[in-house]
């Protein structure tokens, strides 16, 4: 018997349930916002929209920090503007790639009430965060480099 029949799968708790539904919402509402969100034509500080400060490290070194473009990033994704959400910052067109892979995810598993692909998601968040992070630092030192050539 497979470890996804309906005799095997533990249903979701109703927190783990809701859980799930607040994490998709939460994916919703970024996506919504980085729409609003007019992309900045620099590849970076369209969060300034949202009334934050511009990057710290960035000015304090005159250098993009490792997560400078994401919301320029994502801004142009939901455009459907590949090229652009790669060039503002490669790591943001990844994250955002997953967050619609994750998006569905939750909502098959909100409909089903079980886990499918996983059945410790928390885990598996973390690890795609850690590799996410990651890659994002790899992007940097590979721009800082090919920026001083």
């Amino acid at each position: 018997m497979s470890d996804s029949s309906p005799q095997t799968r533990r249903a979701l708790t109703r927190t783990q349930r809701l859980l799930t539904v607040l994490l998709g919402a939460g994916i919703v509402v970024v996506f919504g916002i980085a729409g609003w969100l007019k992309p900045d034509p620099r590849g970076f500080g369209t969060h300034q929209q949202l009334g934050m400060p511009p990057c710290t490290f960035r000015t304090l070194t005159g250098v993009n920090c490792p997560h400078c473009g994401l919301t320029t990033s994502f801004s142009w994704f939901v455009r459907g503007q590949i090229g652009n959400s790669t060039k503002a910052n490669p790591a943001g067109l990844m994250l955002a790639s997953a967050s619609i892979l994750i998006l569905i995810w939750s909502i098959v598993v909100s409909i089903r009430g079980a886990f499918v692909i996983t059945h410790e998601p928390g885990r598996d968040l973390l690890i795609g965060f850690g590799i996410w992070v990651l890659f994002s630092l790899v992007v940097w030192c590979f721009r800082l480099f090919w920026n001083q050539i």
